[in-house]
C-alpha cells in the first residue's frame, strides 16, 4: 500500500483487473468520501474540509489533486484576493454516483447494524 496516495501497488501487477483499474482512477482511500460530499454540490476547500473532518488537510489535498488529475473533479480558481478555489464533480465524477448508491445499498444490507443510517449517499 502506498502511504501517500492510499493506493495498492499490487494492482499494477494485476493488469486487466477492472477493480484495480477503478482503484487506480480513484486513487486515495478518501476518494469515495470526497466524491460523496461533492455530489451535494460545488464546495470550497475549507467547506469541504469541515464536511469531511475525518480527513487530514494533506490527505484531502492529495485526494483532490488525484481526482482532478483523473478527470473526476473540476478545480476552478476565482481571481479574488485571496484566491478562491472551488471543487465540483465533472460528468465523469457525477456518473460515479450510481456506484456509490449501490455501495450504500450493500452497506444497508450487510454493514454493521450499529452504524446503519449514519451515512447515506445523496440521490439527485
Amino acid at each position: 500500500m502506498d502511504e501517500q496516495t492510499g493506493t495498492n501497488n499490487n494492482c499494477k501487477e494485476s493488469a486487466g483487473s477492472s477493480i484495480c483499474e477503478v482503484l487506480q482512477i480513484l486513487g486515495a482511500k478518501w476518494a469515495f468520501l470526497v466524491l460523496e460530499e461533492l455530489l451535494k454540490g460545488p464546495q470550497r476547500f475549507n467547506q469541504l474540509q469541515r464536511n469531511v473532518s475525518i480527513v487530514k488537510t494533506q490527505s484531502l489535498t492529495d485526494t483532490l489533486r488525484h481526482l482532478v488529475n483523473n478527470g473526476l473533479v473540476l478545480r476552478k480558481v476565482f481571481p479574488t484576493v485571496p484566491v478562491t478555489v472551488e471543487y465540483s464533480l465533472t460528468e465523469k465524477g457525477k456518473d460515479f454516483q450510481t456506484a456509490l448508491l449501490e455501495m450504500d445499498k450493500w452497506v444497508q444490507k450487510w454493514g454493521n447494524p450499529a452504524l446503519a443510517g449514519q451515512t447515506s449517499v445523496q440521490s439527485s
